[in-house]
């Protein structure tokens, strides 16, 4: 297969690019002038520089390719244009490019996100894909009038759009950031006992993006992947502290300080024009509503097999992050 990759340098998306190259595929990764490519070093692979906001960039990049797996996202941004240019905007540059350069190639797979779903009910009902979409972020909405576009061109293109939930594996920031906290015998409170999310390995995440690239039976189709269990971020916390042997005293940080600490944070990123580490938006629907979804679909239609629970999540994780050290 000769696949395009946009996003390629990102957390998934730089396991996408590996799996694929150690299956022998010809992979394309759209990468900007900028961008720090050090995840993709010594791979199999070749770069294209371009934008997905700027269209005319994009139009080599696309042809001749069978696959066009599209995982650049801005996911925190200062304001809803720069979301919608990235997430809506971009997105539409890119399906357009592949409609005019190669009609009718093979595939384009977007990988969307459970943001653009929105939250689960609050009777604990697993959200499905045929659900009606209640995005609560500015993220979200983006992603998901991106979904739109690419499904309004599904009788063009043979398209499918993959839904993960919070994913778990090496060179996640946050789980990364998490581990450096609880090293310092800090422990956040994130969420509560009662909120709870689904969850996917990266490993199981770029299963699925394969499966749907390459059997047609995806086409048009809205997939989530999930591990198939509902864990409240507490409960990831606790297994991270057991995979680090870590015992005794943990100073918790209060929801209130978070809250706090998004504050600063977006304050400090927009004073500097750059994008905030944090922002109260995230702190808020973690602790306010929970994220849990029917991952059935994939595995009833495809045959996608998840490999991975939480406790094996965290654990791989902790031994790639023990190496790097």
């Amino acid at each position: 297969m000769k696949a395009l990759v946009t996003g390629s340098n990102g957390f998934i998306g730089s396991h996408l690019v590996e799996a694929l190259s150690r299956r022998g595929d010809e992979v394309f990764c759209l990468v900007r002038r900028t961008s720090n490519t050090r995840a993709l070093d010594g791979l199999n692979i070749r770069y294209v520089v371009g934008d997905v906001r700027e269209k005319d960039s994009l139009r080599a990049a696309v042809r001749g390719m069978d696959c066009v797996f599209h995982l650049a996202a801005v996911i925190s941004a200062p304001d809803w244009d720069a979301y919608y240019r990235a997430n809506t905007f971009g997105t539409e540059n890119l399906v357009d490019a592949c409609l005019e350069e190669q009609p009718g190639r093979r595939k384009f797979v977007f990988v969307s996100s459970i943001s653009a779903a929105g939250p689960s009910p609050r009777d604990g009902r697993l959200l499905r894909e045929k659900d009606e979409c209640r995005p609560v972020s500015l993220y979200g909405r983006s992603k998901l009038l991106a979904e739109e576009i690419v499904l309004a061109r599904a009788g063009s293109l043979p398209v499918t759009i993959v839904r993960p939930p919070n994913v778990i594996g090496p060179r996640q920031k946050e789980i990364v950031q998490t581990i450096r906290l609880l090293e310092r015998r800090i422990r956040p409170l994130v969420g509560t006992d009662e909120t709870r999310t689904s969850l996917a390995s990266v490993d199981d995440v770029v299963q699925a993006l394969i499966l749907a690239a390459e059997d047609p039976r995806s086409n048009g189709e809205i997939y989530f992947v999930t591990d198939g269990g509902a864990y409240s971020w507490r409960e990831i916390t606790a297994a991270l502290v057991e995979s680090l042997g870590r015992r005794g005293f943990a100073l918790p940080i209060p929801y209130a300080v978070q809250l706090g600490a998004a504050a600063a944070s977006q304050t400090v990123a927009k004073l500097r024009r750059k994008t905030p580490v944090l922002s109260v938006q995230n702190v808020k629907a973690t602790r306010a509503h929970s994220w849990v979804y029917d991952g059935s679909k994939i595995e009833r239609e495809l045959g996608f097999v998840p490999t991975q629970d939480m406790k094996e999540m965290v654990r791989r994780v902790v031994d790639w992050y023990r190496t790097k050290r």
